[in-house]
C-alpha cells in the first residue's frame, strides 16, 4: 500500500524519502506546480531598504529570496521548521522558527522585534493564507509584501493516480494546505467512491475542512501545523488499517 503526497515536486521528493526511511511507499502526485517570477530581483531589490527581518510562510517563499537576492545578512522568522531549514539550506544563519501557523508567526516577530527598528520583508506567493499584514500592522509593524513566486494549479490527475485510485493502491493521502485540499476534491470528480478506502491526513483542521466534501474513510488531523505532527497522524491511522 502506497501513501499519496500532493505537495509540489521539491518538497514531495523530500517526504517521500523521509517516508521511505520509515518503510513507508509513496505516489507523488504535485497538485501546485512552484515557478519563481523573473521579475523577482527587481521586485526584491526595489524592497531591501531599512529591512530588519524576513518572514518567510513556506519553504517556497525561503527559496525564492535566496533565488532572487544574494544577501544572507538578513534576520529571519519561519512560519514552521520545514520553513527553516530551507532557509538555513539557502545559507541564512539567523533563523527562528514560529513550529506554527501564522498566527504564530506573527506572536514570534511581535515578541522578538521592535516597530521601531525597521520594516519587515515578507517573501510570498500570489496566493496567501491568513493575514499576516494586519497582525503585525496592528502591533505597528510596517510589512512590505514581495511576490517572487506563483503556486500554479494542476488541471487534471495523472493517469498514474487514476490507476492507483482505481486498483485501491493507496492506503491514505497527506494534504498540508486547504489549496492543494480543495484542488484534490476538484479534480478527484467522478473518481470520488475510491476515497471510501483511504484515509486523509491534513496538516490543520482548515486543511481537513477543505477535504470534507469528499467520502474519506477517516479524516486524521495532526495535532499542531509540524510536518513531525502530520506524520505521527499518518503512522496511527496507518496502524488503525493493520489493526482493523
Amino acid at each position: 500500500m502506497k501513501v499519496l503526497v500532493t505537495r509540489a515536486e521539491d518538497e514531495a521528493r523530500r517526504l517521500a524519502a523521509t517516508l521511505a526511511a520509515r518503510g513507508i511507499d509513496s505516489l507523488i502526485e504535485p497538485l501546485l506546480a512552484i515557478r519563481f517570477r523573473p521579475e523577482g530581483v527587481k521586485v526584491l531589490a526595489s524592497f531591501l531598504d531599512n529591512v530588519q527581518a524576513a518572514l518567510f510562510t513556506s519553504a517556497n517563499g525561503a527559496r525564492a529570496f535566496a533565488a532572487a537576492t544574494a544577501r544572507r545578512d538578513f534576520r529571519i522568522f519561519t512560519v514552521g521548521e520545514t520553513t527553516a531549514a530551507a532557509a538555513r539550506a539557502a545559507g541564512f544563519t539567523r533563523v527562528e522558527s514560529a513550529n506554527g501557523n501564522v498566527d504564530d508567526l506573527a506572536a514570534l516577530v511581535i515578541a522578538r522585534l521592535k516597530p521601531g527598528d525597521g520594516v519587515l520583508i515578507h517573501s510570498a506567493g500570489s496566493v496567501t493564507a491568513g493575514d499576516l499584514a494586519g497582525v503585525l500592522g496592528a502591533a505597528g509593524f510596517t510589512l512590505r509584501r514581495a511576490v517572487l513566486y506563483e503556486a500554479v494549479a494542476a488541471e487534471r490527475l495523472s493517469p498514474a493516480l487514476r490507476d492507483a485510485l482505481a486498483r485501491g493502491e493507496l492506503a491514505a493521502a497527506l494534504f498540508f494546505s486547504p489549496r492543494t485540499a480543495a484542488i484534490f476534491v476538484r479534480l478527484v470528480a467522478g473518481l470520488e467512491t475510491h476515497c471510501v478506502s483511504l484515509a486523509a491526513v491534513a496538516f490543520s483542521p482548515a486543511v481537513a475542512a477543505a477535504l470534507e466534501p469528499l467520502p474519506w474513510r477517516r479524516i486524521a488531523v495532526a495535532s499542531s501545523p509540524q510536518e513531525a505532527e502530520l506524520l505521527r497522524a499518518l503512522e496511527r491511522s496507518l496502524e488503525t488499517e493493520r489493526s482493523a
